[in-house]
């Protein structure tokens, strides 16, 4: 059966990160253990059969890693308009909103609000904010101007979306993972 261009894209991309599998190089390991961990956990979690019924790869692969990102972070508030289900079933004390009241814990944008992120969330984010950058690809300039601002310690490529941590001890680190 010969492959649909969706798939061989896929597939490129997957073959173009295969040296960033798995977190290998990494040498933190606070980063190590995010990116086994979290990013690219295999295991199948408790609510993975509950959530994601009828959608397509893409949506389910973002929706499962913002539910390990939700129960990693167990965050009080997110930040989101979209993924309701996977956040609440990776949280379920944690609020889903739309829009930005008080400080930021998890925080769930897309690639074209990137430009001017931090400047906009000034005094809103602390050391356990973690920035959630959602269509890399359509933008790869908005994204180095985010992970080259300062105040994003350590950042994550994941090709499909980024994490951006703002945990000002940490030394500044960009990673590009397969996922």
């Amino acid at each position: 059966m010969p492959l649909t261009m969706n798939q061989l894209t896929r597939l490129l991309v997957w073959l173009s990160r295969i040296s960033h599998c798995r977190g290998f190089g990494i040498q933190s390991p606070t980063d190590y253990w995010m990116v086994r961990y979290v990013v690219n956990e295999h295991w199948p979690y408790y609510q993975y059969s509950e959530t994601g019924r009828g959608d397509g790869w893409l949506r389910r692969k973002l929706g499962r890693l913002y539910f390990r990102l939700a129960n990693w972070r167990q965050p009080q508030t997110i930040v989101s308009s979209d993924y309701h289900d996977y956040w609440r079933a990776g949280c379920r004390r944690a609020k889903v909103v739309s829009e930005m009241t008080g400080n930021v814990e998890l925080l769930h944008v897309d690639i074209s609000e990137a430009d001017g992120l931090l400047d906009r969330l000034e005094g809103r984010v602390d050391d356990r904010s973690v920035i959630v950058v959602e269509g890399l690809w359509r933008d790869r300039q908005a994204w180095r101007r985010l992970k080259a601002d300062e105040r994003a310690r350590v950042t994550f490529d994941l090709y499909y979306c980024g994490l951006v941590l703002t945990d000002s001890k940490r030394v500044k680190q960009d990673y590009i993972i397969n996922f």
